[in-house]
């Protein structure tokens, strides 16, 4: 009875695919040709192989040389546990004979039901630096406009006061600057009508000049400048 040697055969299409096999390394080199493309698809004719011990190379496996001819696997000295390599392209991954629907990259691109058409709207992969760049181009504009907006924010101009579950009030800036105990700058607010919080004071310091209930103290944020007189004011009109 033969004794088997257990050889890993890897090939040269794919490095995720591999097989441990059993072979009489009795048998001729055509008969282990015709074993290997059983394993991996690879026809006899063109195929290549290499005999490794662990990441070593140590000799193609060949029929024959200028001085011999090899009938098998043992004249190559081949043992248990050696990497045979095939070389060669696998018949089951050659398409070249089938009819492939292909589409032009515009077209590809144009496409609403594609992967990359996907990424792009969820912003994955390559996608996502755009989205930051995008993400950081919006918080500049963002950082210059609101300074823009406080340079223009000075004392003695009309503006328009917009706070949650309050209507529109009108007024005139009259102070800008910080609050103590409040982080960030805030904008003093004197207002043609008494639908304010105080009388331009915060916490017994005085910041700004009006009657009581005539003054706030609101954010950037909340103000729009608004060149409107008072008399425009609609609130004049109410009881």
């Amino acid at each position: 009875m033969a004794d088997f040697i257990r050889l890993h055969i890897s090939n040269s299409e794919s490095d995720a695919v591999s097989y441990d096999r059993k072979i009489d390394p009795n048998i001729t080199i055509a008969e282990l040709k015709s074993v290997i493309e059983f394993v991996t698809g690879i026809s006899p004719n063109g195929m290549e192989m290499e005999l490794y011990k662990d990441d070593q190379f140590l000799m193609k496996i060949i029929d024959r040389d200028d001085q011999n001819a090899y009938k098998s696997l043992a004249d190559f000295s081949a043992q248990d546990g050696m990497r045979l390599h095939v070389i060669g392209r696998c018949m089951w991954l050659d398409d070249s004979g089938v009819d492939k629907f292909e589409l032009s990259p515009q077209e590809y691109d144009s496409r609403k039901d594609s992967l990359r058409n996907y990424l792009r709207q969820n912003k994955l992969g390559r996608y996502s630096e755009e989205r930051a760049a995008q993400k950081l181009a919006a918080r500049a504009h963002a950082k210059e406009e609101r300074q823009k907006k406080l340079m223009d924010a000075t004392v003695g101009k009309r503006c328009r006061v917009l706070t949650k579950y309050a209507p529109p009030r009108l007024g005139v800036i009259a102070y800008q600057g910080r609050v103590a105990g409040k982080p960030g700058t805030f904008i003093g607010v004197k207002f043609d009508e008494p639908v304010g919080v105080n009388d331009g004071t915060f916490e017994g310091k005085r910041y700004f000049e009006c009657a009581p209930k005539y003054g706030s103290f609101v954010t950037l944020d909340a103000i729009e400048i608004a060149d409107i007189p008072p008399e425009e004011n609609p609130l004049e009109d109410e009881l």
